[in-house]
């Protein structure tokens, strides 16, 4: 069933802008290329291209109506500003959204934890919950998954990201959640910032765009939860502690490893316990899982329905994503990590790595935006990789080489200095029975490993 999102009445009063002539939309985007039947089409003018310049191509593939700077001969709004449209549009579908609203930060896990949350939301009525889509977590991604929200929506999940301080307080403002979380405070985009104190600061902005009567949700195994606790108290009602450690309010009292490589868990909630499947494998899954079961109860969703979705709950992308393609004569499991990295998701994606059978091969892209912390953190991957037990390390790109002495007389492995090159020595060495994790920053192109391996598996 095709949903009304906006009007072109709508869009002129929420933008100020004058419509051209009636019409209503059913989807909203700014990329050209993801232009469907009945989408408004937002021409965003920027230092790369100018999104005027594929007005005819939008239409072409069936936009119904665009915001525009200028005049055309399809059905548009006109505007000042295409950009302040689109936050304007973004405020205006929060505005007339009556549900509950949850915004996800942190610097590692905030995309699994919102498709984790959407999931356990979603699943007590399915079509009721409305998330962000892939990593639209910016200046232009958060207003974009704004406008893209029904008006009828018990629940939207928001993932905000940063690499600077203040970014944070101004995405905020647009969500205005009634309940934030933060999921993990790593050394991310360090070369921004002067210590991970610094970082905490500026995840903890998410609190102040908090609704009366808001939930603040604080991982409690954090170094930093009490600097997260103290920055949320002036503008939350409620805050929430959740981890494994004693003493958290949402705590994972037992866990068990299942042999499918998940984790069997009984959570407490005050007085409240779950016992539930988590199907993600890896410790920092479970830390993950008791956040969202925060947020579920904070939100007035069903806890039990919320754990059936974690047990279902698939790999992503880029995130966790298992394959398994053809090897010799077999087959070997890929572990797709390739959307980002950082020395915290590196240690936790390699611990996971190290419960897996067969050999363990690990192709390793360099971690970006660590300042002058690189060389040291890049190095201080050759423990958890030995820890890890692995067979053989692929590891790519230049910033790569402290990692590499490193591990000499340890660890065999490969410096190369691209992911091509990656691809060759990996698909020159790949056996039957091998798991393999590829894990790197998205800069590195290590997606472009996965595609490749991925064509090679029956369709």
């Amino acid at each position: 069933m095709t949903v009304r999102l906006w009007t072109s009445d709508e869009i002129a009063t929420a933008t100020g802008g004058t419509a051209s002539t009636q019409f209503e939309a059913s989807g909203v985007t700014f990329d050209s290329r993801e232009v469907g039947p009945g989408d408004l089409f937002l021409a965003l003018s920027g230092e790369v291209t100018d999104g005027h310049r594929f007005l005819d191509q939008a239409f072409g593939q069936g936009a119904a109506g665009a915001v525009t700077l200028s005049q055309t001969p399809h059905p548009h709004v006109l505007v000042a500003d295409t950009m302040a449209a689109l936050n304007a549009l973004g405020v205006a579908a929060r505005g007339r959204m009556q549900g509950k609203v949850i915004g996800v930060t942190g610097s590692v896990g905030k995309t699994g934890t919102k498709e984790a949350l959407f999931a356990a939301l979603d699943r007590a009525d399915p079509g009721c919950a409305h998330r962000s889509v892939k990593s639209y977590n910016n200046h232009t991604g958060v207003p974009l998954s704004l406008t893209r929200m029904p008006r009828d929506s018990r629940f939207g999940v928001f993932e905000m990201g940063m690499n600077h301080a203040g970014e944070l307080a101004e995405l905020t403002k647009l969500v205005r959640p009634h309940v934030a979380m933060v999921t993990t405070i790593a050394p991310a985009h360090m070369g921004f910032f002067k210590d991970e104190a610094a970082i905490a600061d500026a995840k903890s902005e998410i609190f102040a765009g908090l609704e009366p009567g808001g939930t603040a949700i604080i991982p409690f195994d954090s170094p930093h939860r009490d600097r997260l606790i103290a920055t949320a108290k002036p503008h939350a009602a409620h805050i929430v502690t959740f981890g494994i450690g004693e003493g958290a309010d949402v705590r994972a009292i037992e866990t068990m490893r299942t042999r499918t490589g998940g984790t069997f868990i009984t959570a407490r909630l005050g007085a409240r316990e779950l016992s539930f499947t988590l199907s993600q494998p890896g410790a920092h899954w479970v830390s993950n899982a008791m956040g969202v079961l925060a947020a579920v109860d904070a939100a007035g969703g069903d806890l039990e329905l919320a754990g059936l979705a974690l047990a279902e709950l698939g790999g992503l992308p880029g995130r966790g994503a298992r394959l398994l393609v053809p090897a010799g004569n077999g087959e070997a499991l890929v572990i797709d990590e390739s959307y980002n990295a950082n020395p915290a998701s590196m240690r936790a994606t390699l611990a996971v790595l190290g419960h897996e059978a067969g050999r363990k091969l690990a192709v390793l892209g360099e971690m970006r935006e660590l300042g002058g912390h690189s060389e040291a953190f890049h190095a201080e991957l050759s423990g958890p990789i030995e820890a890890a037990g692995v067979d053989f390390a692929i590891l790519v790109g230049e910033e790569m080489a402290p990692l590499a002495n490193a591990l000499e007389g340890h660890v065999d492995f490969v410096h190369v200095p691209d992911a091509a090159t990656a691809r060759g020595r990996l698909e020159d060495m790949l056996a039957a029975g091998d798991t393999v994790l590829i894990k790197g920053s998205n800069g590195v192109r290590l997606s472009t490993v996965v595609a490749a391996l991925a064509e090679r598996a029956p369709a």
